[in-house]
Parts: structure tokens; sequence; C-alpha cells
């Protein structure tokens, strides 16, 4: 499928992520204080599934670093993208399994700051009407459409900031509380 293609060459082309720095003792204190963080039941459900991954060292079989970390146009970042293609491309959206976990690198460690959910729109519309956008635990996925800088086909997405508050929302793109600095 052109879709599936096209991921793999992103993929293939895409600078991988520093993976230096092991978590050391007192390494989770070295990044910025977690408070304030709001909650909703799709919120606590991603943490449920996601809690082991706070530490890289965990990550999942499946995941590779894409894109290198992805900063803001106006302020904020999103993170370093650890995307998993087999369920990129399986074009469900299942709150236990995101298609992307987001790390900060920051002080040699990697923290999960929150996840993505992806599904490509062509993938989508095969057994979705065009006027019925993905939705997920009642959030409305935001669409991408092509040409877009990541280079790839249109698509749907959902950022949830399960680890780390959003001033913006839980649900926003960009999170001005992450960064790319300590790449």
């Amino acid at each position: 499928m052109r879709i599936a293609s096209s991921v793999i060459i992103v993929l293939a082309l895409a600078s991988p992520a520093r993976l230096t720095g092991a978590a050391g003792q007192g390494a989770e204190a070295q990044h910025a204080a977690h408070t304030g963080i709001t909650s909703s039941a799709f919120v606590e459900e991603v943490r449920r599934a996601t809690a082991s991954f706070r530490d890289i060292r965990n990550l999942p079989a499946g995941y590779v670093p894409v894109l290198g970390c992805v900063s803001g146009p106006l302020v904020g970042a999103m993170g370093v993208h650890f995307l998993n293609p087999a369920l990129l491309g399986d074009a469900v959206l299942d709150p236990a399994q995101p298609e992307a976990l987001i790390y900060e690198f920051k002080n040699g460690y990697a923290r999960l700051v929150g996840v993505e959910y992806i599904v490509p729109a062509a993938l989508w519309h095969v057994e979705h009407a065009p006027q019925d956008p993905p939705v997920l635990r009642d959030q409305l996925l935001n669409f991408e459409n092509s040409p877009n800088r990541f280079g790839l086909p249109a698509f749907y997405e959902l950022h949830v900031w399960a680890w780390r508050d959003n001033p913006n929302g839980m649900f926003v793109d960009w999170n001005p509380r992450v960064s790319c600095e300590g790449q």
C-alpha cells in the first residue's frame, strides 16, 4: 500500500535520536517538577498503559526513534517520538497502544512526557466516510493534510500529555513545558 511505503521511507530517512545517558541515581529528579497535571479518565488510562515506559530502558519492542526532537513553530516542543510502524499501519486506535511514545531528553536522561495516537487518513477512510474523522475517548483527532512538515501522507493525530503538564491543555500538540535543548 502506498501509505505504508511512505511511512517506511520516512522512517528510513529519519535521523535517530540520541539514546545515550543511562538513568542514574536521582536522574528523575533532574527533570522539571510534574506537579499540577490535570487528569481525566482517558489520561489515567494512558498513564496505566505507559507507566512502565517512563524509563526509556523499558521501551517496548517495535518502537523506533523518528524525526529527532520536534520543536514548536512558536513556543514549546513535542520531544522525541518513538514510533511503532506496525501500530501505525493497522488503522486501530487503542488507548493502551499508542502509535508513538514521546520522550524529552534532559541532563542525560530520557523521560516519557506523552504519547501520540496516529492513523493515516487513507487507512481510516477505508472503513469510515470522509466526513467521519476518528474520535478516541471523546477526543477528536486533529487532521494533518499533505504536504506537511513531516513529509507524510495526510493523517489524523492526537497528543496526550499524560506525564508532563501542558498549560495549554492535555490534548494540545505543542507543549511549552517540553524542550529540545537537552539533546
